[in-house]
């Protein structure tokens, strides 16, 4: 794209000057230059274009209908430039413009996407662009405003600020309990049918950490697991496990809405699936945010901050298996 050098800025602003003020010595002083510099500049500006812009006289000086033309047409421009700027700086302070959004699908659909309906009914001069995917996105060279993100943030540039905290959890249904037995300890999983999701690191082997509590100390258990079914869909694997198929292992977010309603039963109550993690909102640079981008973060930090699928209510909009 060409761009307008500084040079050339500076002669199409002595002819607007000259224009508006009628002479070399009132438009110096109007930007508080010497005549002369100004003299040069519209001759260069008349020797580039190759046309006469001024008439000069000894007291006073007129346009050219070429020169006025001109005068015109860059004064239309700055008084474009100067909205475009003011329409800018009001993104800084009104909360208004485009964001574009990268979301966790499965999360996305089940917990976001009733926030982002509020949303976009509480700020309707924003307009969201939402990409609901499992990928983990460039934030950057994508173009992105923002992503959710689950799980351990590697050390990267984003801003990140994190929404509340996830585990892994054990579930299965009644009627797969009664059929099989619970497991009391890690290693018992073994013999029990597991519901695999191909996207854990780990796959097949399931670790499972015993946080540090008043009656037990932390301890780690990595065991093997296999069952009839394996996926890399959460979604499927949680279908399974309500109709009674095995133990699926998943997040709380995931999972604990069904425990809620007592469509699944926690399995090893006291074990999860690794570490953990968070879940976070990731921003491309924390400097000149808009209000839009303010806005949007407060209001999924305030969404997630109860951690909703905590609670005895069902998700807002399950896809619920039948």
């Amino acid at each position: 794209m060409e761009m307008l050098d500084s040079q050339h800025a500076d002669e199409l602003a002595t002819l607007l000057a000259l224009a508006d003020k009628g002479s070399f010595a009132a438009a110096a002083r109007a930007m508080e230059r010497h005549p002369t510099v100004l003299s040069k500049r519209l001759q260069a500006l008349e020797r580039r274009l190759g046309v006469r812009l001024v008439e000069r006289t000894t007291r006073q000086l007129h346009l050219t209908q070429e020169g006025q033309l001109l005068a015109d047409k860059v004064r239309q421009a700055t008084s474009l430039i100067r909205d475009a700027e003011k329409e800018a700086g009001q993104g800084a302070s009104e909360v208004r413009g485009r964001l574009r959004l990268s979301m966790p699908a499965t999360m996305g659909r089940r917990w976001i996407s009733p926030m982002l309906a509020e949303f976009a009914l509480a700020y309707p001069q924003v307009s969201l662009e939402v990409e609901y995917s499992e990928r983990i996105v460039d934030v950057v060279g994508e173009r992105f405003d923002a992503a959710i993100r689950i799980g351990n943030l590697p050390d990267s540039r984003l801003v990140a600020s994190r929404l509340c905290d996830q585990r892994r959890i054990l579930c299965a249904a009644e009627s797969y309990l009664a059929r099989c037995g619970s497991p009391q300890e890690p290693a018992e999983l073994a013999h029990h049918n597991c519901l695999g999701y191909t996207g854990l690191l780990s796959f097949p082997e399931w670790t499972l950490v015993r946080q540090a509590g008043q009656a037990s100390a932390e301890a780690r258990q990595s065991v093997r697991v296999s069952g009839s079914m394996i996926s890399n869909d959460n979604e499927a694997l949680l279908h399974a496990a309500l109709k009674g198929v095995g133990i699926v292992c998943g997040s709380d977010w995931h999972l604990m809405p069904f425990v809620a309603t007592g469509e699944l039963v926690r399995v090893l109550s006291q074990w999860t699936l690794g570490e953990g993690g968070g879940i976070y909102l990731v921003r491309p640079s924390g400097q000149y945010s808009t209000a839009a981008m303010a806005a949007f973060r407060q209001w999924v930090t305030v969404g997630f901050a109860a951690a909703p699928w905590q609670g005895s209510g069902a998700p807002p909009s399950p896809a619920r298996p039948r």
